[in-house]
């Protein structure tokens, strides 16, 4: 008798890549002198995914966790923005992983990150595991260079999904290159993440990675080295994002400012970014529109605490992002913006509401 494949339900966007429960440091200081910690989850896919369900998108995130509390916590928690994790796998065998980190921003000399990841649920994902009718069920699928840390089935997985193949969905890749992750292997990882990136659709990776990875410098460079991706989006801190978007007469270069923000805490931003990009995308907006959404997206995860944050409602975001560029440029985003437009200012006639 043949087996009988129920079909996966098609959504926007598939997110791949591990989420782990985060401890987050009651307080600053040494992991060592901190009392105690606050119970959270992190992971740059899963992030993708809750910030672009809670834009009105619809989204699938698929990952492999242990059977145990940590497991279920994830799976509810990003349900709870209203994420499918219908795909996500339990392992009976390898825990959930977990990680501790201190309250200060991750660049800092004094920043300490503490992963208990080493033989979790989600480093036994490989080729077929999860299937490819699961992966391929968006029209997008983000990935990360996270991912392909984790493991050489891990890594076999991401070569096999940005590899080309017809019927393939529009493949989304964030390099984020965690030199920790790579650390037994010196210099593969930038190397296996420049592999990964040119066999992707769109690119996110920041000018500071670029330059830590492959010793590139500038957002031309990055692309010299990176000519492949249809999209190529390198993020510049404070001074914006330059995207790259190939067509038949070359690229068209666009560099859009970064908006003026007071950071609550720098964690998340940049898959939040991701989000609002893609979130753009999907819309089929100008490729400034994208950005912006991006960065506004990013303001809303740097103004409050953790990698989460309630995006601003699509009319608000939609109304920002038309704005000219002057009134652009005066924006000042601090917390509960999203809340509320008064509490953005400097456009405020233009943004308030009728």
């Amino acid at each position: 008798m043949t087996a009988q494949h129920t079909p996966v339900p098609p959504v926007d966007v598939v997110c791949l890549g591990e989420s782990m429960v985060t401890f987050l440091p009651s307080r600053p200081g040494r992991l060592a002198d901190v009392p105690s910690f606050d119970r959270g989850i992190g992971g740059a896919e899963s992030n993708v995914a809750c910030a672009l369900a809670a834009a009105g998108h619809s989204t699938r995130w698929i990952s492999r966790v242990g059977a145990d509390g940590f497991g279920d916590h994830l799976t509810e928690t990003v349900g709870a923005y209203g994420v499918d994790t219908s795909a996500v796998q339990r392992d009976p065998d390898r825990p959930t992983g977990v990680y501790f980190r201190t309250a200060d921003d991750r660049d800092a000399d004094h920043h300490e990150v503490v992963y208990y990841r080493a033989g979790s649920a989600a480093s036994a994902m490989a080729p077929g595991v999860p299937a490819r009718a699961e992966l391929w069920s968006g029209q997008v699928l983000h990935l990360s260079g996270i991912t392909a840390a984790l493991s050489p089935g891990c890594l076999a997985l991401m070569r096999g999904l940005t590899a080309p193949a017809p019927g393939r969905p529009l493949v989304s890749f964030d390099v984020n290159f965690r030199p920790g992750l790579w650390r037994d292997a010196a210099g593969t990882g930038p190397r296996v993440l420049l592999e990964l990136a040119r066999g992707a659709d769109v690119v996110f990776v920041g000018e500071d990675e670029a330059e830590a990875a492959w010793d590139v410098r500038g957002a031309a460079a990055v692309r010299a080295a990176l000519p492949q991706p249809a999209v190529l989006v390198v993020k510049r801190g404070a001074a914006g994002a330059t995207v790259f978007a190939g067509g038949p007469q070359g690229d068209t270069v666009t560099t859009v400012p970064a908006l003026r923000v007071d950071v609550v805490a720098p964690v998340g931003a940049g898959d939040a970014f991701a989000a609002g990009f893609l979130s753009g995308t999907l819309r089929g907006l100008p490729v400034r529109d994208r950005v912006r959404h991006g960065h506004l997206m990013a303001a809303a995860a740097l103004t409050v605490h953790g990698d989460l944050a309630d995006p601003p409602s699509r009319e608000l975001a939609d109304r920002l992002t038309a704005l000219d560029d002057t009134a652009w440029g005066t924006l000042r985003i601090g917390p509960g913006w999203t809340e509320t437009v008064s509490d953005v200012t400097g456009a405020e006639e233009e943004v308030r509401t009728p």
